[in-house]
């Protein structure tokens, strides 16, 4: 019965990441793209200063300053996104997915920055009358209370995407790989099991006892792992200069030929690409919008440039490190290998004894982070679908799917996290899509403000 299970989650999920998905989020990116005239893209200069907090004002309504917001949606989208998901990219659709992957985060630093403007503009309130925003709201906020299936499509598909199976599951196989198999003379048969509750638990306390508190210091910690994590990589690649050039050309090449992957067939590179970078970014998925969305900010254009910061940092820099250091290092291709087993032999071949500790413990503040980041967007979702007083009790199912995804295999778990993000971008991305002139309106208006030197 499981197995038939995981076996029909595996294909909707591939169903569903097939040519229509693929039209809507690179059509949807180029779409913003070309709409708004590259302004996401002409003003990354201005993004970084809003960044250093330079247009920060405590009288704004809201309830996170800008660097708070993005690190809060980082927390969601830096972590195994990064380190396994790339690696699952490589060893199914061959080098070249990672070139899909700059192009889908390039088209998606424009989703970003319509969505999160929108998540500001069409702010709503939920039942207790807080302010909240995420497509959810700016789909019955912005185009009506006769959208709101929409909404509840969104939010049914979201309790769902943004559960910690996938983090849960890779870590709990470093952990098996690393600290249990080499110490232990016999490893328990049920030692995943072992693992998934523990993780429960300690999940379960911070969610329940105090997620404010933990957020926070998971929002510290998150920058810091991920320069640790950078620089790591950073000299599996320095140590292998003469492989960068050629390694490059392998991942430009592979993306028109596909040759590293059944046979040739490019538009299975060109899925997989786009599939792990919505994965790794979350652009177009909504998810980031929930956190933009309490931005402290009368400015919905200036969290949009804020937001899509995103994409770069997550993508097109630290997924690109990781993707160099498979590939340099030659594991990319090891048979019967994937996920963080693959990255953990890649810092094991350049750092012998000692690389898959350095590794172990950047997943180990990664996944956390990301476990102890994503309610937040589970109890956004419950709340608006059954009201605010029952959100809480979306962390009673997200502490027990940890459990689940610790003892079922990564191809299961990750085919239901990518099911769930796939149904998550069509109401994103369509409703996004047709509320684009008032984001264009919005933009013009601040980027002429902003020319006028109208802004201290």
């Amino acid at each position: 019965m499981l197995e038939k299970t995981g076996e029909f989650i595996i294909q909707a999920a591939n169903m569903i990441w097939g040519t229509p998905l693929l039209i809507l989020l690179l059509g949807g990116g180029l779409f913003f793209l070309i709409y708004s005239r590259l302004a996401p893209l002409r003003y990354i200069g201005h993004a970084l200063k809003i960044l250093t907090g330079k247009y920060d004002d405590p009288n704004e309504p809201g309830q996170l300053k800008h660097y708070e917001a993005l690190s809060t949606a980082l927390a969601g989208t830096i972590g195994m996104g990064n380190i396994s998901g790339v690696a699952v990219a490589i060893a199914t659709g061959g080098p070249g997915a990672m070139f899909w992957m700059w192009i889908s985060a390039l088209l998606g630093i424009s989703t970003k920055f319509f969505e999160c403007t929108l998540a500001v503009m069409f702010r709503g309130k939920d039942s207790n009358g807080e302010i909240q925003g995420g497509p959810m709201y700016f789909i019955t906020e912005g185009l009506g209370k006769n959208w709101k299936p929409l909404a509840i499509f969104f939010s049914v598909a979201g309790m769902i995407g943004v559960s910690p199976m996938f983090q849960a599951n890779q870590l709990t196989q470093i952990l098996k790989e690393v600290v249990f198999i080499p110490n232990l003379a016999q490893v328990p048969s049920q030692i995943n099991l072992y693992i998934g509750i523990g993780l429960a638990l300690l999940v379960g306390v911070v969610i329940f006892g105090g997620v404010t508190r933990i957020g926070k210091v998971s929002g510290k910690i998150v920058p810091v792992m991920a320069v640790f994590y950078s620089i790591s990589v950073a000299f599996i690649i320095a140590t292998n200069m003469e492989h960068i050039l050629p390694s490059l050309k392998l991942i430009i090449t592979d993306a028109f030929t596909g040759q590293a992957v059944m046979g040739g067939a490019v538009g299975s590179v060109i899925i997989t690409g786009v599939r792990r970078a919505s994965f790794s970014n979350e652009a177009g998925l909504g998810t980031a919008s929930m956190a933009h969305g309490a931005a402290k900010t009368s400015e919905p254009v200036r969290e949009g440039l804020i937001a899509m910061l995103g994409p770069i940092l997550d993508t097109m820099i630290i997924c690109t490190m990781t993707a160099l250091a498979l590939i340099i290092t030659g594991v990319w291709n090891t048979p019967n290998v994937d996920g963080v087993s693959l990255t953990t032999l890649a810092f094991e071949t350049s750092m012998p004894g000692f690389g898959k500790y350095i590794l172990l413990i950047t997943v180990l503040f990664f996944s956390l982070s990301t476990m102890f980041a994503y309610p937040y967007y589970g109890v956004k979702c419950l709340s608006f679908v059954a009201g605010a007083r029952y959100g809480k009790y979306y962390n009673y199912f997200y502490a027990g799917s940890i459990i689940l995804a610790a003892t079922v295999q990564i191809g299961v778990v990750i085919s239901l996290i990518d099911l769930a993000f796939g149904l998550m971008a069509f109401p994103t991305v369509i409703s996004a899509v047709l509320l684009a002139p008032h984001v264009k309106r919005a933009a013009k208006d601040y980027f002429h403000r902003f020319e006028t030197g109208q802004f201290k």
